[in-house]
């Protein structure tokens, strides 16, 4: 899909960039990746942690990457997704979209219900361990 990506960068075209190789190559091997502003652990800022909250109640293994500490990912995702927000999520391959996107798709259940078809979502043991992965 994203593999013959070419960019206009000031009117001239070019091929992606090896940032852009990185991002399409993580948002490739992972069923749900999150680039966000921190990490999961300690997000900097409320929309971050309010993704990072529905994740965690429909119990989703996801991968992610802080984007205030990778300045080659953040401005690669900008380019690749076409939306200057973050976080953004994508499950298998795909933008889901931002913030707001995600809560209004967690508050309806279809979050859960696309994270499951991503085979994301996993028991956790007492530590919120996934459990068989």
């Amino acid at each position: 899909m994203f593999n013959q990506l070419m960019i206009d960068i000031d009117g001239d075209m070019q091929r992606s960039s090896p940032g852009i190789n990185r991002v399409l190559e993580q948002v490739a091997c992972a069923p749900v990746v999150l680039y966000l502003r921190g990490t999961p652990e300690f997000p900097q800022c409320g929309f971050s942690r309010q993704v990072i909250g529905a994740l965690r109640a429909c119990k989703a293994a996801f991968a992610y990457v802080d984007v205030l500490d990778d300045f080659e990912a953040r401005q690669a995702v900008k380019l690749i997704s076409g939306w200057l927000t973050f976080p953004q999520l994508y499950v298998n391959g795909e933008l889901l979209g931002d913030a707001d996107i995600v809560m209004q798709l967690y508050g309806s259940g279809e979050l859960r219900q696309l994270l499951e078809s991503a085979d994301a979502t996993h028991p956790r043991d007492a530590r919120g361990v996934p459990v068989g992965f």
